[in-house]
């Protein structure tokens, strides 16, 4: 009897979702713009995502001067976001807010069109341009409407956006110093510091720095250990002034000795020569 009922409730299942192939369908194929945008937003509020984008398709176009044009157009977009499309989210979201400039569904496009390039900002070690993108747009809105009640929820995005950003600079920093690509890695670091300042690694990528200068110097041709040395021992002593009593202070005094040493035994070898 048990085996019975569970045939009857799938065949009931199956004929169920047949029917409502079916009906879909006929009015995918239909032609009659009407009964595909009623449909197209019946399924949408039922979350039908997939299926309610696909009606939309068929008809956005045809709906040009039509008072439901502007509706139909933003859930397009949320039903690719919804989807996780992210990409074309963020293109539709961003086309809406420029072309119905006056709609009160406006601002939530502009954020959503951020907010979907801040969903495709990969891993620091990948490339980060949606990552800037979305910097970019989040900044924009927060310009656009200063008095939204998101401008909170947008600073937080950007700062997590930042970070990761400091992440990638960092790790092409401490590559460039793994690879003894010293001058580079000094030059990757400094830009860290210039772009972000305030970043949690800064005493790390200070250090790093003079660290950097002084392995310069030490492969440097003789001509020029002297001054690489004297920018090595600049490096050390910046250091100490911002950070007496750092993590890396006895490293570094111990690096502006040697520096310090080095110099005078370059100088007197030139001088000799």
């Amino acid at each position: 009897m048990k085996k019975l009922f569970g045939l009857l409730l799938l065949i009931g299942v199956l004929f169920w979702g047949s029917a409502c192939k079916s009906e879909f369908e006929k009015v995918r194929s239909s032609n009659n713009a009407e009964v595909i945008i009623n449909k197209a937003f019946e399924l949408y509020e039922k979350k039908d995502y997939q299926r309610a984008q696909t009606l939309f398709d068929l008809v956005l176009s045809s709906l040009r001067g039509d008072n439901r044009a502007e509706k139909a157009y933003y859930y397009y977009a949320y039903t690719h976001f919804y989807l996780k499309q992210y990409l074309l989210a963020a293109y539709y979201f961003k086309t809406f807010a420029n072309t119905y400039t006056n709609s009160p569904f406006r601002e939530e496009a502009a954020y959503m069109s951020a907010y979907s390039n801040f969903k495709l900002s990969p891993s620091y070690r990948l490339d980060q341009t949606n990552t800037r993108t979305a910097i970019e747009e989040f900044q924009l809105f927060t310009n656009l409407f200063p008095k939204s009640s998101r401008i909170d929820e947008c600073n937080k995005l950007i700062d997590i956006m930042r970070r990761k950003l400091e992440e990638k600079a960092f790790a092409e920093g401490q590559l460039y110093y793994n690879l003894r690509q010293y001058q580079s890695a000094v030059i990757s670091f400094d830009n860290l510091l210039r772009d972000y300042p305030e970043s949690p690694d800064a005493e790390r990528v200070r250090y790093l720095v003079a660290r950097a200068d002084y392995l310069l110097s030490e492969n440097s041709i003789v001509e020029k250990r002297e001054a690489r040395y004297q920018e090595t021992i600049k490096r050390c002593e910046e250091f100490l002034q911002k950070y007496p009593k750092g993590k890396y202070s006895e490293n570094i005094i111990d690096l502006k000795k040697n520096a310090e040493a080095k110099a005078k035994a370059v100088n007197l070898r030139l001088k000799a020569t």
